[in-house]
């Protein structure tokens, strides 16, 4: 048969070969060798073969069993190896991808997927595969390694295929299952960790910050970027930063547009996107493959809307409060600062004093701002700030991009402001005489000791009342400063005007 160069295929036990050979053949296995000497009655007797075995002629056969089938024979699947966790197997019109080695019966190998760098993919079920193939991978896992072996009636029959699998041929497989999905399949998602309190949860238009792990069925971490790719992410969250996008509006994969709908505050999800969701047949980059099925481990910081409002918790409220602050009024409050997943930001317990603002002056963020209004010395909040109203989308030194942040405040004192743009208000009519009273020593002018002497009588006596400040010596140093006007160290008659009299001027100027 090697002169041939084909091997010699026959049904044993029917009488189709020589007695001898039907018998010398019975109980061999596949590579198994043996000499098998017939005798003329069990080979071609008395006649032989005319040009070729002579008569009575005892024949000797060398003999390698290469392959054995039989027609009753099935596919025999062996589970090599198979994963703990396995959420759905292999059906019929699913889109499987997987790794092979092929060999004949006798290990010849003839094809094989990892040669090429890549899996091969296909539809189970749908007449793409060999039939023995199709049945093999039924049922299989993500991840699972399985021999198939297939009878050539269920592979390439009596044709065989090529020069590389001869006729009549039983096929061997070792098949790893890398991922698989179906056409019709939507997003898949796993619930790892759900915090106790979710007061909301995440809709389209809201705005999240979250790190992920992206991996392929196979366990492989894929390193993508641009466009509506996923930044590179290395696991544990290794960049320290998160990915921040909108969802619902495009930004990103579908799947994962539809994946993090319905999220809470620090939930930890596991998302399984489709191809048909994701990239596609063509993949992206040279990290995720055509038609591959992704999955992402996503840890939920923090989400909000362009929309929201500061968020107000009163934790405790002093009773008979009814004193509360207002624009413009001066307040000393303690503060503790973090992100929404626990992270400490800053502390007014890390200084010797409280903190001191003066409302509504821009000091201090909005959203901070806005929270310590309406509040009664003594009373604790928790503020929930969105960026809009805190550092933005660039954040401040300390403060990540786009960062919600949660207060907790105490007002400690606060003091009666003053209007924008004044430092000093009278509470009833300020005297008609005002020069002549403020000019303590009658020499018709009036130096900034006079002045300050005077300014804290009024103060002292309820008259009037200075803008707030921890240092009251600098306003009333402020305010003889505006009115000195040639800056000459002293203030006459003409230079001295009340502020109400300057606004109304300047309104008339405008006119």
């Amino acid at each position: 048969s090697y002169d041939r160069g084909a091997t010699v295929a026959g049904v044993v036990g029917v009488g189709r070969l020589i007695t001898g050979m039907d018998r010398g053949l019975q109980g061999m296995c596949v590579n198994e060798r043996r000499h098998l000497i017939v005798p003329p009655p069990l080979g071609y007797g008395s006649i032989g073969v005319a040009g070729l075995i002579p008569p009575d002629a005892t024949l000797y056969f060398d003999v390698v069993m290469l392959d054995i089938w039989n027609k009753d024979d099935k596919l025999q699947i062996t589970t090599l190896s198979k994963p703990e966790h396995c959420n759905r197997t292999v059906e019929n019109s699913d889109f499987v991808r997987y790794h092979y080695n092929g060999t004949l019966l006798d290990g010849t190998p003839f094809d094989s997927s990892y040669s090429k760098d890549s899996t091969y993919d296909t539809y189970v079920g749908t007449g793409w595969l060999i039939k023995g193939m199709d049945q093999g991978l039924l049922g299989m896992c993500a991840g699972e390694k399985r021999s198939i072996i297939i009878p050539p009636f269920l592979a390439y029959g009596e044709k065989g295929y090529g020069t590389v699998i001869p006729p009549q041929a039983s096929l061997v497989f070792s098949v790893l299952l890398v991922d698989f999905h179906n056409p019709k399949d939507g997003v898949f998602l796993e619930h790892l960790e759900v915090p106790e309190s979710c007061k909301r949860r995440a809709v389209t238009g809201d705005f999240v910050r979250y790190h992920y792990n992206g991996t392929l069925m196979d366990g492989t971490l894929f390193l993508v970027g641009g466009g509506k790719r996923l930044s590179e992410e290395i696991p544990p969250y290794s960049r320290n930063n998160t990915y921040n996008t909108y969802i619902g509006k495009g930004y990103i994969i579908p799947g994962m547009d539809q994946g993090l709908q319905g999220v809470c505050v620090g939930e930890r999800r596991r998302v399984v996107v489709p191809p048909h969701l994701a990239y596609g047949e063509n993949g992206a980059g040279n990290k995720i493959p055509g038609s591959a099925v992704l999955i992402f481990d996503v840890h939920i910081i923090d989400f909000h809307n362009p929309a929201d409002p500061v968020e107000i918790e009163t934790v405790y409220r002093p009773e008979g409060c009814n004193v509360t602050t207002r624009d413009r009024d001066f307040v000393r409050y303690h503060y503790n600062c973090s992100l929404l997943d626990g992270t400490k930001l800053f502390s007014s317990h890390d200084y010797e004093k409280p903190q001191e603002v003066t409302l509504g002056t821009n000091k201090v963020i909005e959203g901070l701002n806005s929270g310590l209004l309406n509040m009664c010395a003594g009373e604790r909040r928790v503020l929930i700030v969105p960026p809009h109203l805190g550092h933005g989308e660039s954040g401040a030194r300390g403060v990540p991009g786009s960062a919600v942040l949660r207060f907790e405040v105490e007002l400690i004192s606060m003091e009666e402001g003053v209007p924008e743009g004044y430092l000093f208000i009278w509470h009833g009519d300020p005297p008609a005489n005002l020069y002549e009273q403020m000019d303590l020593n009658k020499d018709g002018e009036i130096p900034s000791d006079e002045f300050s002497t005077f300014i804290k009588t009024q103060v002292a006596e309820g008259k009037g009342r200075l803008m707030p400040s921890s240092d009251p010596e600098k306003v009333i140093a402020d305010m003889f400063r505006n009115q000195d006007r040639n800056q000459d160290g002293k203030i006459t008659s003409e230079e001295l005007k009340l502020k109400s009299d300057e606004d109304q001027e300047k309104i008339h100027e405008e006119l």
